[in-house]
């Protein structure tokens, strides 16, 4: 996709919260690790852990229906730095340090001192171990497909 984006209908900001979502905790802890100075921040809203409920589509085109609820946890910090950009994040599950690593680097993201290995390093990351657990899991269900073929036959004649 151009730019590296997750969707390229959907705005900078939206791609690289969708990544800090889908990291891993131990990612975005080594990249803040990396991080030197790191950024002093305030935390305006503690990580939360709430349920959200999840709708599914028969098909993939049918009536909406209620299919379930899962955890998810959310968290909101603010850099201690000008312009004190706001930093948002809601995660599947409720690994708190998590939610409130992803606020942070989304807050980073936003300012426009940022670094940009940032940018290109970690989120590069993580864009790349996505894209090799899809292939692994492509591989993996193709390892197990099967084409089924009708045969048919002449009716008469013989």
């Amino acid at each position: 996709m151009p730019d590296g984006l997750i969707n390229p209908s959907h705005s900078a900001r939206q791609n690289w919260m969708a990544l800090l979502a889908r990291a891993t905790r131990e990612e975005l802890e080594a990249a803040f690790a990396d991080l030197s100075p790191r950024p002093g921040y305030t935390v305006l809203r503690a990580p939360e852990i709430g349920l959200a409920m999840v709708r599914g589509r028969a098909g993939g085109t049918g009536n909406a229906f209620n299919l379930g609820e899962m955890t998810m946890t959310r968290c909101a910090v603010r850099l201690d730095t000008a312009p004190h950009p706001v930093g948002l994040s809601y995660i599947v599950g409720r690994d708190v340090r998590h939610a409130e690593l992803a606020a942070l680097f989304d807050a980073i993201l936003q300012s426009p001192d940022r670094p940009e290995s940032i940018a290109d390093s970690l989120l590069g990351d993580i864009r790349r171990r996505i894209a090799d657990e899809r292939r692994a899991r492509a591989t993996e269900s193709a390892a197990t497909r099967v084409d089924f073929f009708t045969l048919v036959r002449e009716q008469g004649g013989e």
